[in-house]
């Protein structure tokens, strides 16, 4: 029996020991005694009772603080006590109705056991449960040897009813570092074509994991093809075999070259402390940076010699990133940003050469809604993507940097000195396309450097519409 010490949050320790006394047993279970196992400490914590009924349940939790009973279908309560929420559970068994992702039949049964409970969860790593009472690990499936030889194993065949579960797949194999098992991979592959029975949000759910939490999120394109699944998200597929000048990729090809960024991205994102949205931009942003390398590159002669090259690449990169994003529902602030970023991300080798002033803030105007600081991250990663070469920030973004710094445009373009309310007496008040028109102009005058204060502002306008109406 492998033993194992999970430290709970002193309510649910109380209330686990207080259903062991009235004759029923609760188990901590899933990603909890997962994390516990790898060294860390889990914030959230789910408990199986066994042997209870729901309603016996939510009564019982009752007395410890707020019930919900929004996940009734699914045999869950949700108790709320000192700003807390904890979910707990009734074992269920789900039978499979069709072929989509929520076509399950839920039923309840007292009687089901610990093995069977286990045996519905999808991988071994997430099948394991502790009983703290005992300070005992049910390991069923072999979960904790999996998880120490970084092995990705379905918990039984019927891992194939649910095709969300490739995708969790995939994030968990990026998260922790795994390898998937040949028989899951192969179960895997005969769910390939139901792939658009998943709602697009869960999609979404399952990539917004693995940007955000990954810890080697270059696993991905290795998973996806293991897994066959790879053809539902060619933009990733395709980089691989694409060939690069050794000169500057030592590291081979295209594909090879954006999962080393991938994960350059991620030892970045750690080193910064970012977080949600933040992470998750620059994560995207290095998987999509390369992706128009698939349609660009070819042998071209240049300085007397024939090199692979990917000229436009960056132009047209911009639209294939944001194709890729939003089909797999990625929302539009993020999006936006990694567009902006994948268009603009061999600064350093264009501007960073002679950066001046202007450059730097028509760069700051040409990223929004993303920044210059945003950039300066994707940079240092695709730099870092090409060993043996040095890792690091290059003297160009370097530059960048520094120049942004002193124009205070690090963190988002200046704001406009000329607004339509200044513009507007010049035209008796009326609005129009006219007011946009002149404050446009003004903006980019302003990032010409043609002036640089509210006063100085106001001269220019006077100028400009006197030349204007002229």
């Amino acid at each position: 029996m492998v033993t194992m010490k999970l430290k709970l949050p002193p309510l649910v320790d109380q209330i686990v020991r207080e259903l062991r006394a009235a004759g029923y047993r609760a188990v901590v279970v899933g990603g909890a005694v997962r994390d516990a196992l790898l060294g860390g400490q889990p914030k959230d914590f789910d408990v199986e009772v066994y042997g209870v009924a729901y309603d016996r349940l939510a009564g019982f939790l009752a007395r410890h603080g707020r019930v919900d009973l929004v996940g009734k279908s699914f045999g869950v309560v949700k108790l709320t006590a000192a700003d807390h929420e904890y979910d707990f559970s009734v074992p269920r068994r789900d039978s499979k109705l069709g072929l989509g992702h929520r076509d399950f039949q839920t039923t309840f049964d007292n009687d089901i056991s610990p093995r069977e409970a286990a045996s519905r969860r999808d991988f071994t790593i997430n099948a394991m449960a502790y009983d703290p009472v005992t300070d005992e690990l049910l390991d069923l499936f072999g979960g904790a040897e999996d998880l120490k030889n970084r092995i990705l194993r379905a918990t039984s065949a019927a891992f194939a009813e649910d095709p969300l579960r490739v995708l969790r797949g995939m994030q968990f194999a990026c998260r922790f570092d795994l390898t998937l098992e040949p028989g899951t991979a192969a179960m895997c592959k005969t769910i390939v074509d139901h792939y658009d029975t998943i709602v697009k949000e869960r999609v979404a759910d399952e990539f917004m994991k693995w940007a955000v939490k990954s810890s080697r999120p270059g696993r991905i394109a290795e998973y996806l093809k293991a897994s066959g699944w790879e053809v539902h998200f060619p933009e990733i597929g395709r980089l691989a075999g694409v060939p690069q000048d050794p000169g500057w990729h030592p590291e081979g090809d295209v594909g090879t070259h954006t999962m080393l960024v991938v994960d350059a991205a991620a030892r970045i994102a750690a080193r910064e402390k970012l977080e949600g949205d933040d992470r998750a931009v620059l994560i995207f942003a290095a998987l999509s940076h390369d992706f128009a390398k698939a349609t660009t590159t070819m042998l071209r002669e240049r300085e007397g010699k024939m090199r692979w090259t990917s000229w436009g690449h960056e132009a047209d990169g911009g639209p294939m990133a944001r194709g890729f994003l939003e089909r797999i529902g990625i929302k539009s602030a993020i999006v936006d940003r990694v567009v902006r970023m994948v268009e603009n991300h061999l600064a350093s080798s264009s501007i960073g050469r002679e950066v001046t002033p202007r450059a730097v803030r028509r760069l700051a105007m040409r990223l929004a809604p993303a920044t210059i600081a945003d950039l300066v991250r994707l940079i240092e990663a695709d730099y870092s993507g090409r060993p043996p070469l040095p890792t690091g920030l290059p003297e160009g973004a370097m530059r960048i940097r520094e120049m942004a710094e002193a124009q205070a445009v690090h963190h988002g373009p200046q704001a406009p000195l000329i607004l339509g309310r200044h513009v507007m007496p010049y035209f008796a008040d009326q609005p129009g396309k006219h007011i946009g028109e002149v404050t446009a102009a003004a903006y980019e005058a302003q990032a010409d450097g043609a002036f640089s204060n509210h006063e100085e502002a106001l001269q220019w306008l006077e100028r400009y519409m006197s030349e204007r109406t002229g």
